[in-house]
């Protein structure tokens, strides 16, 4: 049984549905706890248009990052976080156009609440949730290999990066690549590449990630923000598997019935694909977000899959998601555990 400390992952990651106005918008999550946003991405559904990232260790008022490009961070940001939700205000159309729809991603990490961190050779800043697995580290590179500190006293199974002051692509590394000698892009479809100064090839401890010379994740002076995972169990589930370009697909385990899968062809180009309970209530779900593009959301079977009480299973049979012997890389966060603490059992969608 797939016990958990987290027996309402609302605490800790919610989706929100709203449409935009021609007048600041006040988005309320509507799951079982409240929730304020550390980290917040929103999709328009309806429009091509940019994503927006924003967290609370940058500013969610004040600085903005765009997870589909490899632009540098601007100061744009939304107008407020409330205690269950935000507010958009009225200045940017990514996230606040009249009669679009849109999709918030929502993560907890610390309340915005940061510490110093000198486990490494570059000291950082750093909120972390170590319940849920997550945290939110800011640092300045110094050009020269060097270990950051993370704050979530186990080891990521995966970390993000995004240069701030520059133009270079999201950087991410991850156990499930071929190692850490590797990374992928999460603003691009690209398969992993061998690149040894990303993250100098070393994977992170339970105290610090490595970081090399590239300037993606360590320019002289450069200013950066990474984004560290490590999978709880019932809460959060990171991993891959192997396609056997059938429409009976792959049965992924994660010990939760899935709020969220995002998965990417990691030994092959293919985009990076965003399904969720809130916009797919009953199986199958096939609306999707290709979250490296502007693309607006789209339904079909090129990227159908049904969540489970204890994971999800893959029914498409194509290159996107589960093409014969190609490695995909996944993440996904609970809406329920399949068994918490509490020994009330999930429920299947």
């Amino acid at each position: 049984m797939a016990y958990t400390t987290v027996n309402d992952p609302s605490v800790n990651f919610q989706i929100a549905l709203y449409t935009g106005s021609s007048s600041s918008v006040t988005v309320t999550n509507d799951g079982n706890s409240n929730l304020q946003p550390d980290w917040l991405w929103i999709k328009s559904r309806s429009n091509t248009t940019n994503a927006d990232s924003f967290d609370s260790s940058r500013g969610m008022t004040s600085k903005r990052l765009f997870p589909n490009l490899n632009n540098a961070e601007d100061s744009n940001g939304v107008a407020s976080v409330t205690s269950d939700g935000f507010t958009t205000g009225t200045s940017l159309g990514n996230i606040n156009t009249n009669g679009e729809t849109y999709v918030a991603w929502q993560w907890k990490a610390n309340g915005g609440t940061t510490a110093s961190n000198s486990d490494g050779s570059i000291t950082s800043t750093v909120q972390a949730n170590t319940t849920a697995g997550l945290s939110i580290v800011t640092y300045t590179g110094n050009g020269s290999n060097s270990t950051i500190g993370h704050g979530l006293g186990v080891a990521p199974e995966q970390v993000i990066i995004k240069a701030r002051d520059r133009a270079d692509n999201w950087r991410t590394g991850s156990d499930y690549l071929t190692s850490w000698g590797y990374n992928i892009a999460l603003d691009v479809d690209n398969a992993e590449w061998a690149n040894s100064g990303v993250f100098n090839s070393t994977a992170p401890t339970s105290s610090v990630f490595y970081v090399g010379t590239d300037g993606a994740t360590n320019a002289s002076g450069e200013d950066y923000v990474a984004y560290c995972f490590k999978s709880i169990q019932g809460y959060s589930k990171l991993g891959s598997y192997i396609g056997n370009g059938n429409v009976d697909g792959p049965f992924i385990y994660t010990g939760f019935k899935p709020a969220y899968v995002i998965t990417k062809n990691s030994s092959h180009a293919g985009g990076w694909a965003v399904m969720d309970n809130a916009r797919n209530p009953f199986n199958v779900m096939n609306k999707y977000l290709i979250t490296n593009t502007t693309d607006a959301e789209a339904s079909g079977s090129s990227f159908d899959i049904d969540t489970l009480a204890n994971g999800f299973k893959i029914r498409a049979s194509n290159a996107n998601m589960n093409a014969d012997g190609r490695t995909y890389i996944y993440w996904a966060f609970a809406q329920e555990p399949l068994v918490g603490t509490n020994n009330v059992a999930a429920t299947a969608q």
